[in-house]
């Protein structure tokens, strides 16, 4: 019943390192993710930090994971709190350069995608549950009967879409994110033979069930 203090520290780094991959893809000013040009709209319009955007969008997410019948697990509340926290954190304290040259900003993209590969190796594999938005992935592929990467695409061009029109940046390294994105988090899990389908997740209603049980 009770998670061993490495589990949850394993989680906590894993969600720092995530953190810090997606404030290197900001900085590096070519552009950032697709759901990160939706944070940065809402940062925008309601002027609010990256950081809040981020936590606001995952708890929405979150809700809308248990509406639709998806199991979330500790490591999901903790995604949703820790990883917008430990940006503004970032951020705020401009603990990472940001660069306008485009091979060094290049560089510092792709390496911010790759740290972000191995942060979500290592909390994913403590297996504690996945993040909000991977969570509305697989719930909504499950509903709808369609692909992984026909969900995943979808839901891309919508935040893009509504980010763009709510002032967030689209540029290059939004392009290459969404194009080589999965190739370069395949490569940081192959690196430490990390097979994603293979971890056994506590869920949350698992542990409801052990505590009814144990009452």
């Amino acid at each position: 019943m009770i998670y061993k203090p490495k589990q949850i520290a394993r989680v906590v780094f894993g969600l720092f390192l995530f953190a810090l991959g997606i404030v290197m893809t900001v900085n590096a000013n070519l552009g950032v993710s697709p759901w990160d040009v939706f944070h940065q709209g809402l940062s925008k319009t309601f002027g609010i930090t990256l950081g809040r955007a981020n936590i606001i969008t995952g708890l929405f997410i979150i809700g809308l994971d248990v509406v639709l019948g998806q199991t979330i697990g500790w490591a999901t509340i903790m995604n949703m709190l820790l990883i917008g926290t430990f940006i503004d954190i970032l951020m705020l304290n401009n603990l990472v350069p940001v660069f306008d040259s485009f091979m060094p900003s290049l560089i510092m993209l792709l390496l911010g995608v790759l740290i972000e590969g191995y942060g979500c190796f290592i909390y994913i594999s403590g297996g504690m549950g996945a993040g909000p938005r991977d969570g509305l992935m697989v719930v909504l592929t499950r509903r709808t009967g369609k692909s992984v990467r026909v969900i995943k695409s979808a839901i891309e061009v919508i935040v893009v879409t509504v980010g763009i029109i709510l002032g967030g940046k689209f540029g290059i390294g939004t392009l290459i994110m969404a194009l080589f994105g999965g190739m370069i988090f395949q490569f940081a899990f192959k690196t430490v033979n990390f097979k994603v389908n293979q971890v056994q997740h506590r869920f949350i209603q698992d542990d409801l069930k052990l505590l009814k049980g144990g009452a």
